[in-house]
């Protein structure tokens, strides 16, 4: 089976994860655990991610979900018990607490558990009440298990580096129990039986959003608000020992939330071409780490596009700005106008509503898969973000 090897490799099977409870239950009371700018209206996300992945079941892409492949690994006992545990281990519980919402755990069938892992326990649900200090001094808004909001952004908790996958560190507290989804079912699903794992979410953190396979055995990997410089030098340590790449470009990303990731300011759009915020790609800049016996070794940094092109051996990368003038560009940027997820070369999904960046991609000769995404975008994420490739096609030259 083909994997990872190239960001416009022919997409064959993706992960998504279609919004629900986790996202419906929360309420202005509650919602801490929230990167999105609002709460969003659910329905309408869940319409508009149907029509996202009906997009990409037309041009031949087989669709996972998230929840279904979460439910059929809760049948493996072992997977079971782990992410019970990983609940359990909450060191806000108090002994009292724990006892009763393991008991209350083990009752339940595989696709119930799968729903409170992602959407949560709330207070009121564990009835009759447990007594205890802990439960005693919760608020009935409050959660005794945290919902998993963030879930929808799939790129982040996994990426693929040809037939590995790097289970990731999430940074941000609220989403750190995601990966003990994504790893329970890397690790037990019957569907990736002897896939061997490249990272682990307890190492330093590194978030999928900033890892961008250019070519083959050519990646780049942000470092800013969400990767770390320890996070993304162990992650280059353990691709090159794995023989998986000959170059990697560490590229310093602003700290800021506009630009959280790589991939909200640059994504790849054909085998030589790139989508990109102009106000960042004269400035932008890549240390070219190279393995010295399994040992990253990075050399002074150059302009990112240069190092790029170079490492992945063609004369230059073609750039595709964002919008038109410094106006558009910045709120198209903002808008997740460079988070495009590729199906093929020359072929990509975007939001609709970026519509001078959408013009200038399709007069650069890539054809554009428009989606709505009035509230999908309300999390600051594009359709790159909300998709976790599997397996793509071989890229031939």
């Amino acid at each position: 089976m083909n994997y990872v090897d190239s960001e416009v490799s022919p997409l064959r099977t993706v992960l998504l994860h279609r919004p629900g409870a986790e996202l419906a239950r929360l309420t202005p009371r509650n919602n801490d655990s929230l990167l999105f700018d609002g709460i969003p209206w659910v329905g309408r996300a869940q319409d508009e991610h149907d029509r996202f992945a009906d997009a990409l079941r037309e041009r031949g892409v087989e669709v996972l979900y998230l929840a279904e492949l979460l439910t059929e690994t809760l049948a493996v006992p072992e997977a079971r018990a782990e992410l019970t545990q990983a609940v359990l281990d909450d060191r806000r519980l108090g002994d009292t607490l724990r006892d009763s919402v393991g008991r209350y755990l083990a009752d339940q069938d595989p696709r119930r558990l799968a729903d409170v892992l992602m959407a949560g326990l709330a207070h009121q649900e564990l009835k009759p009440g447990p007594g205890g200090l802990v439960y005693e001094l919760m608020d009935d808004h409050d959660f005794i298990i945290d919902p998993l909001p963030n879930l929808l952004f799939t790129r982040d908790s996994s990426v693929w580096v040809r037939d590995r996958v790097a289970v990731t560190s999430l940074a941000m507290p609220a989403r750190q129990r995601e990966t003990t989804l994504t790893r329970a079912i890397y690790s037990h699903h019957p569907r990736f039986a002897g896939v061997e794992l490249l990272y682990d979410p307890s190492l330093e953190h590194v978030e999928g959003g900033d890892v961008l396979v250019l070519a083959p055995e050519v990646l780049a990997i942000g470092v800013g608000e969400r990767t770390t410089p320890a996070g993304a030098e162990r992650l280059a340590r353990r691709i090159f020992e794995a023989g998986l790449a000959h170059t990697i470009l560490a590229v310093p990303i602003a700290q800021e939330r506009a630009t959280m990731h790589l991939d909200t300011v640059c994504t790849m759009v054909d085998k030589d071409a790139v989508v990109m915020y102009p106000n960042v790609a004269d400035t932008l800049r890549a240390y070219t780490v190279k393995s010295d016996g399994g040992e990253p070794r990075a050399l002074a940094p150059r302009p990112f596009l240069e190092a790029a092109a170079e490492a992945m051996g063609i004369e230059r990368l073609r750039v595709i700005d964002t919008g038109l003038d410094p106006v558009t560009a910045e709120r198209e940027q903002w808008d997740d106008g460079n988070n495009t997820l590729a199906i093929a070369p020359r072929l990509c999904v975007a939001y609709e509503r970026n519509i001078e960046t959408n013009a200038q991609l399709e007069r650069a000769g890539i054809e554009v898969v428009r989606i709505s995404g009035s509230e999908l975008g309300s999390g600051r994420g594009g359709p790159r973000c909300m998709s976790c490739p599997i397996e793509r096609a071989p890229l031939v030259s």
